[in-house]
């Protein structure tokens, strides 16, 4: 199995990268080239950094796109983003103005509020991550812990495509899920056998 790791300047790609191998993934390139992710298996969008930053170096490279929606979208790949990969799923981002996401799961990605003094921004640490009723990538998500570094979160237009939940002073998304799309706000090249066991999962899905 083939797993593109996309490299598009904006990714924690050393970690994500010994984390997929670490769960069992035989073949991952890390690539910037369009053609690569077309013969891939899987594909993986990590991301840190601003949302307008991680969408400009997305869009920077040629074709590459145009070719995460033939094979994400058209053909049903297997896709995860990871932080602001995940992010980038959204309709927009509402960080430092508005800039456009690829739409795939409509929402909008925003700055969490403080609705407690106490409740510190970003969002950092581990924190309890609790599965959504959902029907699309449910499998893939069990409850446990996982390690967030945000402070913006998305907030989809509709609850069906929310697969996880977290609280930071209130709810917050922790994962969402479309067909074959998973796409998770925390990190799981840092959060331990947690994360393992979902790159793992996310090896084996064959999403129908």
């Amino acid at each position: 199995m083939s797993v593109a790791l996309i490299d598009y300047g904006a990714g924690n790609l050393h970690s994500v990268h010994n984390a997929l191998k670490a769960a069992g993934a035989a073949n991952v390139a890390v690539t910037a080239d369009p053609a690569v992710v077309h013969r891939a298996e899987r594909i993986v969008l990590p991301g840190v950094g601003a949302f307008g930053a991680c969408a400009a170096g997305l869009w920077a490279i040629p074709g590459m796109v145009e070719a995460l929606e033939e094979r994400v979208i058209g053909k049903g790949v297997p896709f995860l983003g990871i932080c602001v990969g995940m992010q980038l799923l959204a309709t927009r981002g509402l960080e430092h103005g508005e800039t456009a996401g690829l739409g795939w799961i409509p929402g909008d990605v925003k700055l969490i509020e403080r609705t407690d003094p106490a409740i510190k921004v970003p969002h950092m640490g581990w924190n309890d991550v609790a599965p959504s009723a959902h029907h699309d990538g449910a499998e893939l998500i069990e409850a446990g812990e996982a390690y967030f570094l945000h402070s913006y979160h998305f907030q989809p237009d509709e609850g069906r495509h929310v697969a996880a939940m977290t609280d930071h002073g209130g709810g917050l998304v922790a994962a969402v899920a479309r067909d074959n799309i998973l796409g998770v706000q925390f990190h799981p090249e840092k959060s331990q056998r947690y994360g393992l066991e979902l790159l793992a999962r996310f090896l084996d899905w064959n999403p129908q």
